[in-house]
């Protein structure tokens, strides 16, 4: 660690409010905090409580908005499928936009749970995104799971939506 480093994490431990509300401020907020860290129900800690923010926002549309709109985003590059794609901060937007208003149309909103059965491609990116756009809460279940164990888990989370692709990619080979 350089002396910087050494210093602000001295600083996370002697004040770890003044440090994390200076990270957070970092981001955009919908709307900022009450305060930093509510220990009233120690150990049940809550930080930033009355705090909102969106992390799709956070992730793409400032970017696009501060002048990155043509800066390189996402790179999936797969050795499988020998694919190499690239996405600017813009092309991921609009990709995530037009994907979260698909899953609004199908009744998708603010607290519902979408399931994402997929490998990973750019587009499980993109769902993940689009279900934080909405405000929707996701889980992403591995295609590696065994049926009784995925359909636990899809049972557990109670979905409204499963997003999933049309094959899986294997270390070796596409498998539909």
């Amino acid at each position: 660690m350089n002396s910087r480093q050494v210093e602000e994490h001295r600083r996370s431990l002697a004040d770890p409010e003044g440090f994390w509300g200076d990270a957070a401020a970092a981001i955009d907020w919908e709307h900022g905090w009450d305060r930093v860290l509510d220990k009233s129900r120690a150990p049940l800690y809550r930080w930033f409580p009355g705090a909102r923010l969106n992390t799709s926002w956070n992730a793409l549309d400032r970017h696009v908005e501060r002048g990155r709109a043509d800066q390189l985003a996402l790179i999936y590059d797969s050795p499988v499928t020998g694919q190499v794609k690239r996405f600017t901060y813009r092309q991921l937007r609009d990709g995530v936009a037009q994907l979260a208003g698909a899953l609004k149309n199908l009744g998708v909103g603010r607290g519902d749970r979408v399931i994402i059965y997929m490998p990973l491609v750019p587009e499980a990116v993109m769902g993940m995104l689009a279900c934080a756009r909405l405000g929707a809460i996701h889980s992403v279940v591995f295609g590696g799971f065994a049926a009784p164990e995925l359909a636990a888990r899809i049972d557990d989370a109670k979905p409204k939506l499963v997003l999933s692709a049309s094959c899986g990619i294997e270390p070796n080979r596409v498998v539909a």
